[in-house]
């Protein structure tokens, strides 16, 4: 003899509430235009509620994939060896990761971009080699 157990509403089921987090990211400054030698700000605001939040930055130069430049987070910081903490640096506040680029490059004319983990990707295995972290156990995601 079997009983059949009908269940209403999934919090019956889960002893306990499950909070999603929600991100956001504004970069609200559009185009910047500076000379050579000179430093720049790119501004980049968030939102999250996750206690722990991963702010990354991809530069994307014209017909190119974005590249990788820096992860930071609460706990560590990464840069991408092409782009060296001495001219690219962001630090990680409450509601903010700006992007600082110093000495500046014609090389540095590109699109940049902020991003709020959890990023994602479609099948771009041809990325993926560049875009380990140094101690390999972060794969940084793109799209």
């Amino acid at each position: 003899h079997t009983k059949t157990l009908k269940v209403k509403d999934l919090k019956d089921v889960l002893p306990f509430k499950v909070k999603l987090s929600t991100n956001k990211v504004i970069q609200e400054q559009g185009d910047v235009i500076a000379a050579e030698g000179d430093t720049v700000t790119l501004d980049c605001k968030y939102e999250t509620t996750s206690a722990y939040a991963y702010l990354f930055w991809y530069k994307q130069e014209v017909n190119k994939f974005p590249k990788y430049v820096l992860r930071r987070d609460t706990a560590s910081e990464d840069n991408d060896q092409e782009f060296p903490k001495n001219r690219f640096d962001a630090e990680l506040n409450k509601t903010s990761v700006p992007l600082k680029i110093q000495k500046l490059q014609l090389s540095d004319s590109a699109v940049y971009y902020c991003a709020l983990q959890p990023t994602v990707t479609g099948n771009s295995k041809t990325l993926y080699k560049n875009l380990w972290s140094k101690d390999n156990r972060i794969l940084h995601n793109i799209h």
